[in-house]
């Protein structure tokens, strides 16, 4: 049933104040600290190659253009071009799995936060983002354009989408082939899921790892790592809506599933790390800004020491 005007308006006014209060977090705690176009999310010097100049103290010696060197008989570094352009892509898993938390939020709060973080960190000085929404029918796109407005709107989407059950299990690797189809230059893909998903998905995102830069960003709630003793707990499974009674009060029942989720998280990071996708978590019971000031931080420092190659 649709709701009233009323309710409607309500909504839609939550939703806006939920929108300021987001940019308000990530522009205070995370502008400062990124400055410089995407150069905080995508550190680098550059893809495409600039003049020489001679070499200085300080400079990184890998970037030394010894071809030129040898003519000149001085040694000079080949000096490359930032990029001051990006166009960001992010895949948006919107399944009833993501309605969901046990802590301070839900899983779909952290999507909206993570896309909130993202979109306000690049939506700048021309770059463009575009959305892929995944989990609930075909997969609607938002193409990318370059304004905060059109930023606004995906995230009014985002945070605007019904709830519902019985939506099967997500096709993330549909939503990432679409990704493939409309990048056509390099950029940054960031990938937000629970990555409870059909199969298929980590190959389409290691084919678009060849050309773009990818950020996977998995939310999380502690009780998908381990079950409290509550007795008989009656869940129900949001791809088809069945209910299942679990004896949380049996030992063996809550090690099993500790174990089980332990070992699945264990993978995901394994082929995330062998296919050198950088990979965030977000907790339902972590303050997510932390997370991500700490996560882009490393990644900074790590880029650094590879003297600004990507990892």
């Amino acid at each position: 049933m649709s709701p009233t005007p009323v309710v409607a308006s309500a909504l839609a006014d939550q939703t806006r104040e939920t929108l300021r209060r987001l940019e308000l977090e990530v522009t205070r705690r995370l502008d400062g600290l990124l400055h410089g176009d995407h150069q905080g999310l995508v550190p680098g010097h550059g893809t495409e190659l600039g003049e020489t100049r001679a070499y200085a103290p300080g400079d990184d010696v890998r970037r030394i253009d010894w071809n030129v060197s040898a003519r000149l008989d001085e040694p000079h570094i080949r000096q490359t071009i930032a990029d001051r352009e990006l166009e960001t892509w992010l895949v948006l898993d919107q399944s009833a799995r993501l309605d969901f938390g046990t802590a301070k939020c839900e899983k779909r709060e952290l999507v909206l936060a993570a896309a909130s973080a993202i979109g306000f960190l690049t939506n700048r000085d021309g770059n463009r983002i575009g959305a892929i929404f995944a989990g609930r029918g075909e997969g609607r796109v938002i193409p990318a354009k370059g304004t905060k407005k059109h930023l606004l709107r995906i995230l009014h989407e985002l945070a605007a989408a019904p709830r519902g059950d019985g939506d099967g299990v997500t096709n993330l690797a549909d939503s990432l082939i679409k990704v493939g189809a409309l990048a056509k230059r390099r950029g940054l893909v960031v990938v937000v899921s629970d990555f409870q998903v059909e199969q298929g998905w980590l190959e389409q995102l290691q084919a678009l790892s060849r050309r773009h830069d990818i950020l996977a960003i998995e939310v999380l709630d502690p009780r998908e790592l381990e079950l409290p003793n509550v007795g008989l707990l009656a869940v129900i499974d949001p791809a088809n809506g069945q209910v299942r009674e679990i004896p949380t009060n049996k030992r063996s029942v809550r090690e099993s599933y500790a174990q089980a989720a332990s070992e699945r998280r264990a993978r995901l990071s394994s082929e995330l790390g062998n296919s050198r996708i950088d990979h965030l978590t977000l907790r339902t019971d972590r303050d997510w800004l932390e997370d991500i000031v700490m996560f882009i931080g490393e990644r900074r420092h790590r880029i650094a020491a590879l003297g600004g190659g990507r990892p």
